[in-house]
């Protein structure tokens, strides 16, 4: 797979799990977010191209939000050993987009995403 990115992967200051809603199975937590996509740290490992109806419950303080949760269809687009060979970094790419969901990610991202100052 291609390291080069349609978007800049941002990386949340906030505990956020994952769910596949399908199994009710705790897949792990954001490791970065864009609006195509997730990065998920879990302690298990997924078969690639399997597709997943994706839970991502957010914050609750969201002011300018209603949704304290996603549910979205996504696919593992890859799956490898984190730094630490405990966990696993799995990237899920999202297969159906609204703009409610892009209202949502853009909002948590201005609000929790890590700033660096160059």
């Amino acid at each position: 797979m291609s390291e080069h990115r349609k978007e800049t992967r941002k990386k949340l200051m906030t505990f956020t799990p994952v769910y596949d809603s399908n199994q009710r199975l705790l897949l792990g937590y954001v490791g970065d977010l864009t609006l195509l996509g997730v990065m998920v740290i879990g302690e298990k490992s997924l078969e690639i191209n399997k597709e997943v109806m994706l839970i991502i419950e957010f914050p609750d303080n969201l002011s300018d939000v209603i949704a304290t949760h996603v549910t979205i269809p996504a696919r593992v687009a890859w799956c490898r050993h984190d730094e630490n060979p405990q966990y696993f970094n799995i990237g899920f790419e999202f297969t159906k987009i609204t703009p409610q969901h892009t209202k949502i990610f853009q909002a948590i991202l201005e609000r929790y995403q890590f700033r660096q100052d160059i």
